[in-house]
């Protein structure tokens, strides 16, 4: 869901103006410390799932999870057009970094969990709806001079969160069951109209660097969940650390260093590269397409993973079955990860890649003797399918790329 400025922007004359940013342009300590919400408010997802620990409490999450993701690309897009750390937008991002992680706190409860009453989902929506409002200020008001821009930021961001604003709202005070389907409709609806309202339309990318890497830096901060998910897997098992708890650590260590290297060695920079190379309406599009709305699909699947790997840390010296909801979280988390990162190379690139998506679909497959096995053995089970496909994906390249060198030595011979 971009929060694009359109071409043609000028800079306000107003006590705290916007900087605007250029080519080249990188992420600044402020965005990596409004970061840091966001960290916190994973874990709290992540917590929710585990306590309500049924498919009920998967979407519960994952509809959560979606709420934070589009606060957090529309101040990414901010960020873009302008630098965080100057002017109006540094009000806006630490205004907004406190509301979220004010949020945060009470995420777990949102659906009434430990006996909660209303105040939590009160409060998480307010949180919320005070960090989007700052974020909105920046374009509504921000640079007024130009009347045109002023009508286009109506209709790509004020009018599509209207709707959902009041679905927030409405299901904040009404029974959880209800709360959910509201609160589904709003995550929906926002990014719908947001995407129908700026399909076609040439918007102000200021910085292909500075897009690509923020996107990085949220896929780090949700492989850092599922790292953290070792530790608190460990402390809720409560035992002394013996054997099976350090190798499962190393097991679930490998987990995300394979998601890692999934997603960073091979075709972050090309995606960047191909960014860089397009112009207008099509840059937008393939940057809101593939950064905005695919890097969701990645996220959540990291998250779930996490959810996964804690669930397995926990009883990791246990000689029984994991059990079908950690399989599931495990397993599901780690095939919607590749199917996302695979989803994404297509659309940036223009190729399936088929190994990762073929791992996306065999690690689907694999839920329910994931979850017949003893969790170590599923540990284990998944790094061996991970690093598998890796091997074989490189293998598959490199054996592709020597064909096309030879078709072309063979048309320069002709």
């Amino acid at each position: 869901m971009s929060r694009l400025v359109p071409v043609g922007v000028h800079r306000s004359r107003r006590l705290l103006p916007a900087v605007p940013s250029r080519e080249g342009h990188r992420a600044t300590p402020l965005e990596l410390f409004f970061d840091l919400a966001y960290v916190f408010a994973f874990t709290q997802v992540s917590r929710l799932m585990a306590h309500q620990h049924d498919g009920v409490g998967i979407v519960q999450g994952l509809v959560v999870l979606a709420l934070l993701w589009w606060s957090w690309t529309a101040f990414a897009w901010l960020s873009n057009h302008a630098h965080a750390d100057e002017g109006v937008v540094r009000v806006a991002m630490t205004t907004a970094m406190v509301a979220l992680f004010v949020g945060g706190l009470v995420l777990p409860e949102a659906f009434g969990a430990h006996g909660g009453d209303r105040f939590a989902p009160v409060v998480l929506v307010s949180a919320y709806l005070v960090a989007r409002a700052a974020h909105a200020a920046v374009y509504a008001f921000g640079d007024v001079d130009d009347p045109a821009m002023r009508r286009r930021v109506v209709r790509a961001v004020l009018l599509p969160l209207a709707p959902s604003a009041a679905l927030l709202v409405l299901g904040a005070s009404a029974p959880p069951a209800t709360r959910l389907w509201c609160w589904l409709g709003a995550v929906v609806l926002e990014p719908a109209l947001s995407y129908l309202a700026t399909r076609g339309t040439e918007f102000r990318l200021a910085s292909t660097t500075h897009l690509a890497e923020r996107y990085g830096l949220v896929v780090i901060l949700s492989l850092g969940e599922s790292v953290l998910a070792i530790g608190v897997g460990v402390g809720a098992a409560g035992e002394a650390v013996g054997g099976a708890t350090l190798l499962g650590a190393v097991l679930a260590m490998l987990v995300s260093i394979t998601l890692w290297w999934t997603y960073f060695a091979r075709y972050a920079r090309p995606a960047e590269h191909a960014l860089a190379a397009t112009h207008g309406v099509e840059r937008a599009r393939l940057a809101n397409e593939g950064y905005s709305y695919l890097h969701l699909v990645v996220v959540a699947g990291t998250v779930l993973a996490a959810l996964g790997i804690e669930g397995a840390m926990a009883h990791v010296g246990d000689t029984e079955p994991l059990g079908t909801f950690s399989a599931a979280a495990l397993g599901g988390g780690l095939a919607c990860f590749l199917a996302g990162a695979s989803l994404f190379v297509r659309r940036a690139l223009g190729a399936w890649p088929v190994v990762r998506t073929a791992g996306a679909l065999l690690l689907l497959a694999a839920v329910p003797v994931l979850g017949a096995v003893r969790p170590l053995a599923a540990l284990g089970l998944v790094v061996a399918l991970l690093v598998g496909v890796l091997v074989v994906e490189q293998a598959w390249v490199g054996r592709h790329q020597e064909a096309d060198e030879h078709t072309v030595v063979g048309v320069d011979a002709g």
